[in-house]
């Protein structure tokens, strides 16, 4: 078959036209994060606080260090900040718990509701959701569902699975989670021994489903894994808030614990977060990420018109002291908060 110069031309065009466009799609997500590397959360006393994690949910300390300056200043977004932080390891994931020695933020709500929207907790993940249960009922925990609960066989996606709410000393919400055969990743089928094996994802109650899909995977690169809609006395129970009915999107990155969207469709009273919060205050938690490209997801952001919490933007820090040089901190739609930090 043969072909004049003009075909010829309009055939290079397009085929340059398909490289432009793979190109572009390849890199809107180029920047994107690369995992998630733990979840923050802030405590009013540190001590106590990783003895609670420790001594009763198994978790092992990795590193503790304070950090304060005018560089951490702009990272957090509240000035004169000095941070007292401790790395805790369950499994292959981690959490960090921040203590704000200076300024000292505001304390949890009294009324504190699992829909109100500052709502965030973390799944751990644990063999045998019975003798959990014994365990956390010896160390006299505060309950924040009524008991374990089984998620009915109707749901396709969550049936099977056991869970209980829980608080820490701080009123901090918690998760613990039995997977049944099939469920989850497999490693949450391990058998050995082990009480508490780690932790599968942080939860936030999110007013819109769509609008932070668009956040987590359209900006940060995040993937949908799986969705479904749980309701029902048991769901109500667990969460204990009367006549809930939830839509529920995880999402992951390629490393490290998911992130789970929970909109609440029913009841709609959640409150929002107070739009004055900052890093200090007690109901505010942080998820860590990692990216090849901070400065890339800083640009995205920005043309998204993306709350940036840190002052300034990126920000260069003077060492390693947090295990990275520069990172920011991002705002999601409903202000829940995630740093994205540069990889090492």
């Amino acid at each position: 078959m043969k072909y004049g110069t003009d075909a010829l031309v309009r055939l290079w065009r397009a085929f340059m036209c398909v490289l432009v466009c793979f190109a572009a799609a390849a890199g809107a997500h180029a920047a994107g994060v690369s995992r998630v590397d733990s979840v923050s959360i802030n405590v009013s006393d540190l001590d106590r606080a990783v003895a609670f994690y420790t001594n009763v949910l198994g978790f092992k300390r990795e590193s503790e260090r304070e950090v304060a300056g005018e560089a951490y200043e702009h990272l957090y977004g509240v000035f004169g900040s000095r941070v007292h932080t401790a790395r805790l390891r369950l499994g292959d994931e981690s959490i960090e718990l921040n203590q704000f020695l200076a300024p000292r933020g505001r304390p949890l709500p009294v009324d504190y509701h699992s829909n109100d929207r500052w709502f965030q907790h973390v799944a751990i993940i644990v063999s045998d959701m019975d003798k959990a249960y014994a365990r956390l009922r010896q160390f006299n925990v505060e309950q924040a569902s009524t008991g374990p609960q089984r998620l009915p066989d109707w749901n396709p996606n969550a049936g099977g699975i056991k869970a209980y709410y829980f608080r820490d000393p701080d009123g901090n919400f918690l998760e613990v989670l039995e997977f049944p055969p099939g469920k989850g990743d497999p490693k949450w089928q391990r058998r050995d021994g082990t009480l508490f094996l780690g932790i599968d994802h942080t939860a936030i109650v999110v007013a819109n489903t769509e609008a932070s899909v668009a956040f987590y995977r359209d900006e940060l690169g995040l993937r949908v894994a799986g969705s479904s809609e749980n309701f029902g006395t048991e769901q109500e129970h667990l969460n204990n808030v009367f006549g809930a009915r939830l839509r529920i999107t995880a999402l992951r990155s390629a490393a490290g614990p998911g992130v789970e969207l929970l909109e609440y469709l029913a009841p709609r009273g959640g409150r929002p977060i107070p739009a004055d919060t900052t890093s200090n205050d007690r109901w505010y938690w942080q998820i860590n990420m990692r990216s090849a490209e901070p400065a890339g997801i800083e640009a995205d952001a920005r043309k998204a018109g993306t709350p940036i919490a840190s002052a300034g933007g990126l920000v260069a820090l003077p060492d390693a002291s947090l295990g990275f040089t520069r990172a920011l901190v991002l705002r999601d739609p409903d202000g829940h908060a995630s740093l994205v930090a540069g990889e090492p």
